[in-house]
């Protein structure tokens, strides 16, 4: 059964990068590539007919040089060039066309997570029926090493699920972090260590029993490392990206997090600091 990849696309340079993301992820299976371009709905009516053919062109050509480019077969593809406000716009067709994924380019704001909350990508990223990728640049062919941040709940089995489904022969990491707010001040205790080591060996044996549950499920045999790290998860998160960035990020929708003295969405900090490919799967 052939699945629809949904690529949206502004034609800057921002894009080119998911543009090539998408043509790689055509190449292992039967997949269908759709580019949707939205059209800015106040221009005036005369316009448009030779504005829709020049993005066309447009588009085409993109196609053609990155194909060429990067020795890739050109997939099958379907070229949209529609009227609306752009991430309403990309969600509708995300849902008439049932895509399996939505790719994008990241336009970066580095360092104002302020400024990344209304924008298309974000918008689309929390209201898109299936997995959204932002692609910040041109980065490895695929994907290899893969971080799933996981905290035991329904939500984040769903988003392994959805990795390991797709990409069943990465090299997966699973990351838990687990906060105590008085750890600061236990610490000095000898029964406090000692209870700090068992629980953290009970979550480790929890964690795995839950993975190994999944893994057969799914009939899926990636390799696979474990990462347990006591801190507050989205500070964790944030130095294990900086110590050891993964080709792409992936978790799910319902994760909201404090960092440091504020709260604040997670997925706009990482918008706006994290080079990486970042996947959100929509957990409900």
């Amino acid at each position: 059964m052939t699945s629809t990849l949904l690529l949206a696309t502004d034609l800057s340079g921002e894009c080119h990068a998911a543009l090539v993301r998408a043509l790689h992820l055509t190449q292992h299976d039967a997949v269908q590539l759709d580019i949707l371009y939205v059209v800015d709905p106040w221009l005036p009516e005369s316009i448009l007919p030779q504005l829709v053919h020049a993005v066309r062109d447009s588009i085409d050509q993109q196609l053609e040089q990155a194909c060429h480019h990067h020795e890739l077969e050109r997939p099958e593809t379907e070229i949209h060039v529609v009227s609306g406000v752009p991430y309403a716009e990309i969600i509708r067709e995300a849902y008439e066309r049932s895509a399996s994924m939505i790719l994008m380019g990241t336009h970066r704001k580095l360092g104002q997570p302020d400024l990344i909350g209304g924008t298309t990508l974000s918008r689309v990223m929390r209201r898109a029926p299936c997995p959204v990728v932002s692609v910040p640049h041109d980065g490895e062919p695929d994907w290899q090493d893969v971080l799933v941040p996981v905290d035991f709940s329904l939500a984040s089995r769903h988003t392994l699920k959805e990795v390991l489904t797709r990409f069943p022969h990465v090299r997966l990491t699973l990351l838990h972090a687990w906060d105590m707010p008085v750890a600061q001040e236990l610490a000095e205790g000898t029964d406090y260590r000692r209870w700090r080591d068992g629980e953290r060996q009970r979550l480790r044996q929890q964690l795995e029993r839950e993975t190994e549950r999944l893994m057969s499920e799914l009939g899926a045999h990636p390799d696979l490392e474990l990462v347990l790290q006591q801190g507050d998860p989205g500070e964790v998160l944030l130095s294990r990206l900086r110590q050891q960035p993964p080709d792409l990020l992936a978790l799910g929708s319902h994760i909201r997090v404090g960092i440091g003295r504020t709260t604040e969405s997670l997925l706009e900090r990482l918008l706006s600091d994290v080079r990486g490919d970042l996947m959100l799967c929509r957990t409900w």
